[in-house]
C-alpha cells in the first residue's frame, strides 16, 4: 500500500508539474518559436538545406517546438542507436518521418560512428537531448563535425541538470572528456553508475517508480541508453567547442531545462 501510494503521489506531482511548467513557460516558448532563429540570423543555416539528426525526431524542432527548424529545411536523415528505443518505440523501416510532407533516410547506428555519411555530406546536424547519453563526448562531437560541411552548423540541445533528476550530480569537468577520448571509452561504459545510483532523484524521473527497477535499468544501459553519462553547462560546452575548433554562434537557456548551443564548423 505504501509503494502504491508513493507511485500515485509521484504521478500526480509529475502531471501537475508538467501543466504548471507548460503554462508558466508558454509566453517564453511562443517568443522563441516566432523570433529567435530570425533575430539571431540562424535561419540561413537551415532554409532549403539538407541535414541529419541524431536521436530524433524531436518535438523541440517541430512546428510547435521552440526551434521550428523542420519547417525550414529541405530534407533530413535520421540516426538512432537501435530500431526500438524508449523514446521512439519501434522503428519499422528505412524512412525517417520527422515532419508532415517531409521524409529522409533512417539509419541504425551509434551516434558516435556515422559510417553511412561521407565527410561534409550534410549542411547541418541536429541533436536534442542525445549528447548526454553518449559515453565518449569528444569522439561523438568529432564525428558530428566530420559529417557537416565547412561553414555548416551543429545545433545541440542538452538538459540543464539543475532542473532534472540529475540536480544532485556535478557538471562533468572538461578533463574527464579528454580522458574518455584517450581511453577510447565506448557505450558499454559504466564509470558513472555508482554516482548515478547514489544521486539520481527518482521522484523526478517519470520512467521509474522504485530504486530496484532503476538499478536494473541502469545496469542494462547499453541496451536502453536511459541514464545521462555526462552533464553540461555553457562552460564545458564552450571548452569542448574550443577543443574541436568549433565556433560558438549562439547559446540560449530555455525553461524548463534546455541548454541550447549553435556551433559552426570553421
Amino acid at each position: 500500500m505504501d509503494r502504491l501510494s508513493d507511485t500515485l503521489i509521484k504521478k500526480l506531482y509529475r502531471k501537475s508539474r508538467y501543466y504548471y511548467d507548460t503554462l508558466k513557460n508558454r509566453t517564453v516558448h511562443a517568443r522563441m518559436r516566432k523570433y529567435y532563429l530570425k533575430e539571431k540570423d540562424l535561419e540561413k543555416y537551415f532554409k532549403g538545406r539538407r541535414g541529419v539528426e541524431v536521436g530524433g525526431p524531436s518535438q523541440i524542432f517541430s512546428s510547435r517546438g521552440i526551434l521550428p527548424v523542420y519547417d525550414l529545411i529541405d530534407s533530413l536523415d535520421g540516426c538512432n542507436f537501435t530500431n526500438n528505443t524508449v523514446w521512439e518505440g519501434a522503428i519499422k523501416d528505412e524512412t525517417y518521418r520527422f515532419h508532415e510532407g517531409k521524409t529522409g533516410r533512417q539509419y541504425i547506428c551509434e551516434g558516435c560512428s556515422l559510417d553511412f555519411s561521407a565527410d561534409g555530406q550534410y549542411d547541418f546536424l541536429l541533436s536534442s537531448h542525445s549528447l548526454e547519453h553518449h559515453a565518449n563526448v569528444i569522439k561523438t562531437l568529432r564525428e558530428w563535425k566530420r559529417v557537416v560541411k565547412p561553414g555548416g552548423l551543429l545545433l545541440i540541445v542538452v538538459p540543464e541538470k539543475k532542473y532534472t533528476f540529475d540536480h544532485r550530480r556535478d557538471y562533468t569537468p572538461f578533463g574527464h572528456f579528454i580522458e574518455d577520448e584517450a581511453n577510447d571509452v565506448d557505450e558499454t561504459d559504466l564509470t558513472h553508475l555508482d554516482e548515478i545510483l547514489r544521486l539520481h532523484d527518482l521522484f523526478m524521473d517519470p520512467g521509474i517508480d522504485n530504486f530496484e527497477a532503476f538499478k536494473r535499468r541502469s545496469l542494462d544501459n547499453f541496451h536502453n541508453r536511459c541514464f545521462h553519462q555526462h552533464l553540461f553547462n555553457f562552460g564545458n560546452l564552450s571548452q569542448l567547442a574550443d577543443h574541436l575548433q568549433l565556433e560558438v554562434v549562439a547559446t540560449n537557456f530555455t525553461p524548463p531545462y534546455h541548454n541550447i548551443v549553435f556551433l559552426r564548423k570553421r
